[in-house]
């Protein structure tokens, strides 16, 4: 369609209505348009926002006065526990993927994110997590061991009630909402931007992202990890984190900050992200130094992953190591440092315009510069040893993450808000919203430096008023109490102006990239055709490109075969490859992440047998997901396409599962080398580790049972092969075989695992053990299921040589699980007797 006839145009959008329309009612839960999920996100991490800040506001009349009693010591430790838990896992991770997930696909000229059903489990799951883990506040049985739950103090012994239970279930559960993100993100925005959106062209939001992602995907699983060991180890009596048993608390610490260091950074990039695009809007001029910012970007990623020590220079890690940290903590400022003079030049070469969303940008220039100062102090060891645990540091952190975060954050919402409603805030109350908690915040986190520096303690629920830090308290309460009516004026602005604002022009601020194309609010489907982006700016350089796209002048224009279409793309040119079939709305991802958290309270409840059928209920309805896909009557039966177009990408050779399952892959072998991290550790480090005299593993019998494994990965690679070459013969026949061999190797490793003389009560060496173990029966398993699936898929005509590409997503899961299998074989069988230690 090509027409610039209103009513040819209204009928063409109805069409696409019909197609990419979201229901109402009861199935509004069925959703996976990437706009309603990522508003979801957005709205469900304000409310969460406001209880984080509400536990603040009592945290902070608590320590007013000297000696007051508003809160018992055991409440406070729970309301302290849980701001720090709310705020970092239940608001500012999931608020960034929000906009994220709302925004990318604007960017980059797609229709929707590449697995719209993925989004969708990852927000049921990040909000029944949530309320799975602040149920345990209102029941006061909350976590009350910081929020970073330090062993011993987290540990069965220390905190025997349910609620260690709560953290480390409740978060691994949002945590799995935060690597589908990452997955989601990263393989969305190499595999289907726009048509000549080369990485050179991206926007620099779409880079800052792309780096979160990846970091996302490598960073959350050591602590996942670390809080299924943990949640074993309270459960089970496995000694991970136990000395007696050959354990250590201090590998809680390394898994944690292994997590905790790159997450910082995972919140600062997209702050960063939203900076780097509002600046160029109002100073009417393309940020200096686009290439060296997104160099920064790259390197603050990889040097983030080489930081988390720093955290724990006064637990006794050697000189030697402190100095490396010390040295790499401060490495990191040359990055940001980059970036900051690229911002300050846009600036200066700029004509800037103060509208509410540059305030909030002006002001994280000026607190998160402040706050990457103190934390060059804290690089430096003896001035750490000093002020560790101090008010310092709650200082540092909350100017790095308050400043980082939140104005970035501020900036973004009043700079999209005319996007998400298609109305412009009051200018007005916007700029007291801004002002009060500038100073707000200041008055509160100033003067708490000092508050650190006389020596007052973190994590103390009173003082004695002889200490001198009375009036520095009070002085910081009254501030956040300022701040708090900066944040309440904001939130009123924001809620009035979806009913009073002055309704948005096209492009309120004279914006350059993509997402101001669409009609304010967007429609479900973004655009009606998919423009060409060979340029960063795309509508400074054409300001008519929304009405071209409106009319039907693009790509992608025929919606008559009733599929949700984007391009496919290839990851460095942008050049199109296929045509990317989008699933549509689907009760799967709600009702999975609903048995997902059946699992998680039965396991918090004791309830073994519900958690089992729980689990089976969940893999069940991801299997059904999984089973929705290619040529399946609910996905893309007809193959046809338009003269000239490229294929559906179910029936080429590498579509976009081949990359999420390469992604998945990447963040599944971050958690398993993060088990080899932890079983070389206490191998090396910790004090009472032994090994018994002989391996409860026998050598000969587990390369034994490696064998057909091994046999299984040749014959699918095999099979691969003659699907490539389209020569493939009796595949159904085939793919059962494989399963049978899978099937074999795992009764096998059953077999083995059943008749081990482990003890993983007793020795932490036989629990690591029988996590290893655990992890590779879980991995073979998936793999005989997949593979049987795909014969299932094979006989029902949804696979094969004319839809070929499924096995090749199945196979890399066989990769994967095959190395592990050996890498277990040399790392727990092989090594130890070589190295001798007995």
């Amino acid at each position: 369609m090509s027409s610039d006839d209103p009513q040819a145009a209204q009928d063409f959008h109805h069409q696409f209505d019909k197609v990419w329309g979201n229901p109402r009612g009861l199935l509004a839960l069925t959703i996976v348009n990437h706009t309603t999920i990522g508003l979801r996100f957005m709205v469900t991490g304000g409310v969460f926002f406001l209880i984080g800040g509400l536990l603040a506001m009592l945290i902070r009349t608590q320590l007013a006065l000297p000696g007051h009693d508003l809160l018992t010591p055991e409440i406070y430790n729970q309301v302290f526990t849980m701001h720090g838990t709310i705020m970092m896992f239940l608001f500012a991770v999931p608020v960034m993927e929000g906009f994220a997930i709302y925004l990318i696909p604007k960017m980059i000229g797609a229709r929707d994110l590449v697995f719209p059903r993925l989004s969708a489990f990852g927000y049921w799951c990040y909000l029944l997590g949530g309320i799975i883990l602040t149920s345990s506040l209102v029941m006061e049985i909350a976590p009350a061991s910081g929020w970073f739950m330090y062993t011993p103090l987290s540990s069965a012994v220390y905190s025997p009630g349910p609620g260690s239970d709560f953290w480390l279930l409740g978060v691994t559960f949002v945590e799995i909402s935060a690597v589908s993100a990452g997955v989601e993100l990263v393989v969305s925005i190499m595999r289907t931007r726009t048509r000549d959106m080369g990485l050179q062209h991206m926007p620099l939001f779409v880079w800052y992202i792309l780096a979160m992602a990846l970091m996302i995907v490598f960073g959350f699983p050591p602590l996942i990890l670390g809080s299924i060991l943990l949640e074993l180890e309270r459960a089970a009596g496995m000694p991970f984190f136990d000395v007696a048993g050959g354990g250590d608390p201090i590998l809680w610490q390394h898994l944690f900050w292994l997590f905790g260091h790159p997450e910082v950074y995972i919140l600062f990039l997209p702050a960063a992200g939203i900076i780097s695009t509002i600046l160029p809007v109002f100073c009417r001029r393309p940020i200096a130094g686009y290439r060296w910012v997104v160099l920064a970007i790259i390197t603050t990623g990889f040097i983030s992953f080489g930081l988390w020590v720093h955290h724990m220079f006064t637990v006794g890690i050697p000189h030697l190591a402190q100095a490396f940290f010390s040295a790499a903590s401060m490495m990191v400022a040359i990055p940001t440092a980059i970036q900051v003079f690229a911002w300050l030049a846009t600036l200066w070469n700029g004509r800037p315009t103060y509208e509410p969303p540059m305030l909030w940008a002006l002001g994280f220039l000026f607190i998160f510069v402040a706050g990457g100062l103190t934390g060059v102090m804290l690089a430096l060891v003896p001035f750490d040893w000093q002020v560790h645990d101090t008010h310092f540091v709650v200082a540092h952190f909350h100017f790095v993450l308050v400043g980082g975060v939140i104005f970035p954050l501020m900036a973004g919402i009043y700079y999209w808000l005319p996007h998400f409603s298609g109305r412009m805030p009051h200018r007005s109350l916007a700029r007291w919203g801004f002002w009060l908690t500038f100073i707000g915040f200041n008055a509160t986190f100033i003067i708490m430096h000092v508050t650190g520096l006389l020596g007052m303690p973190r994590r103390i629920y009173t003082y004695d008023a002889d200490l001198g830090w009375d009036l520095p308290n009070l002085i910081s309460s009254v501030g956040s109490f300022i701040m708090a009516a900066g944040v309440a004026a904001c939130l009123l602005d924001i809620v009035l102006h979806f009913r009073f604002g002055k309704s948005a022009e096209r492009n309120p601020w004279g914006a350059d990239t993509l997402e101001w194309t669409t009609s304010l609010p967007p429609s479900a489907y973004n655009f009606a055709t998919l423009p060409p982006c060979p340029t960063r700016h795309p509508l400074w350089d054409n300001p008519d490109l929304q009405s071209t796209i409106e009319h039907g002048h693009h790509d992608l224009a025929t919606i008559d075969h009733g599929r949700r279409e984007t391009w496919g793309s290839d990851p460095i040119t942008g050049k199109v490859r296929e045509i990317i079939h989008l699933p549509g709305n689907s009760w799967l991802p709600f009702l999975g992440a609903v048995a997902t958290a059946g699992l998680c309270i039965s396991l918090l409840s004791k309830q073994y047998e519900f958690a089992v059928a729980a689990a089976l209920l969940s893999l069940t309805f991801l299997l059904r997901w999984s089973w929705e896909n290619g040529a399946h009557p609910k996905a893309a039966p007809n193959a046809e396409v338009v003269e000239g177009d490229p294929p559906l990408h179910s029936r080429t050779h590498d579509g976009p599962g081949l990359w999420g399952m390469n992604v998945t892959l990447l963040a599944n072998g971050s958690l398993f080398m993060s088990l080899l991290f932890g079983w070389f550790y206490l191998w090396t480090v910790a004090p009472q580790w032994q090994f018994p005299e002989q391996s409860p593993l026998s050598a000969n019998l587990f390369a034994l049972a490696g064998i057909p494994l091994s046999l299984a990965l040749l014959w699918f690679k095999t099979i691969i092969k003659h699907l490539k070459s389209e020569t493939t013969k009796r595949l159904t026949q085939q793919l059962w075989g494989i399963s049978l061999l899978g099937t074999i190797h795992l009764a096998s490793l059953i077999g083995l695992y059943v008749l081990a003389p482990l003890n993983a009560q007793k020795s932490a060496h036989d629990a690591v053990i029988t996590v290893m173990l655990l992890y590779q029966m879980l991995h073979s398993g998936l793999a005989v299921i997949l593979t049987a699936l795909q014969a299932l898929r094979v006989h029902k005509g949804y696979v094969g040589e004319m839809a070929p590409y499924e096995p090749m997503v199945v196979e890399r899961w066989w990769v994967y699980t095959t190395g592990v299998f050996w890498l277990i074989f040399i790392a727990a069988i092989i090594m130890p007797p070589i190295w001798n230690i007995n």
